[in-house]
């Protein structure tokens, strides 16, 4: 379960099909329904990509699509398009929409499979599992962190926080963004809260001289530099 992907999809028979294919090729799956139910699994961390079925009700890929496009939080998320509509002007119409690729049903799970492995390898997401930077190791699906081999305990939010930081580097991010991406935009918690965190992240680093990897930028927030 090296990355995680949500399931965009109304029909349940195609969306358990989906959840079964793709946890046997290691993905830690999430579904919805909806695009309603959609966004509010958006709210809070993000997956590493998402599968969006075109025929919604309510409110229908396309423009599900673009709304994620449109919303700071959930910008820069890859996205693939699925659906039964295979012409040319429908798969423009979906591209306009911002996703990064489009398969036409009935598919083969095995292509579907290889197209988001190398959607992910494209927008930089370890198909591994396991983050690298210098002599830190961050092993997403065993939620370990260490360095130079040794283990170190973290914290589950300082974990996050790292993992955030280590899929970004040299990326500046606000408080409220850090507040958005790791907490989640349905819980209230105070801006100072980031600061805690990131102190004791660096805590954390300290007794291995990586402490400096988290770096203040002044007026904004924070940002990981491997440098």
């Amino acid at each position: 379960m090296s990355n995680s992907v949500l399931v965009i999809e109304d029909e349940q028979e195609v969306r358990e099909m989906l959840s079964f294919s793709l946890s046997r090729s290691g993905f830690n799956v999430w579904e919805a329904a909806s695009a309603e139910e959609a966004l509010r699994r958006l709210d809070g961390p993000l997956p590493n990509l998402v599968i969006i079925d075109w025929m919604l009700p309510g409110m229908n890929g396309v423009d599900l699509a673009r709304r994620l496009r449109r919303d700071e939080h959930t910008a820069s998320l890859p996205m693939i398009m699925l659906t039964a509509r295979g012409e040319q002007a429908d798969k423009l119409k979906s591209f306009d929409s911002g996703v990064d690729d489009y398969i036409t049903k009935p598919f083969s799970p095995r292509e579907l499979v290889a197209r988001m492995r190398a959607l992910l390898r494209r927008s930089g997401a370890p198909e591994d599992g396991v983050l690298k930077s210098g002599p830190l190791r961050l092993d997403l699906n065993a939620h370990k962190l260490s360095v130079d081999g040794k283990a170190v305990k973290i914290g589950p939010t300082e974990f996050r926080l790292l993992e955030l930081f280590m899929r970004n580097p040299n990326r500046a991010f606000g408080r409220g963004q850090l507040l958005d991406r790791v907490w989640g935009r349905s819980i209230y918690v105070e801006e100072r809260t980031v600061d805690v965190h990131v102190l004791r992240l660096r805590k954390t680093l300290k007794p291995y001289g990586l402490d400096k990897l988290v770096q203040t930028v002044r007026g904004l927030g924070y940002r990981f530099s491997s440098d």
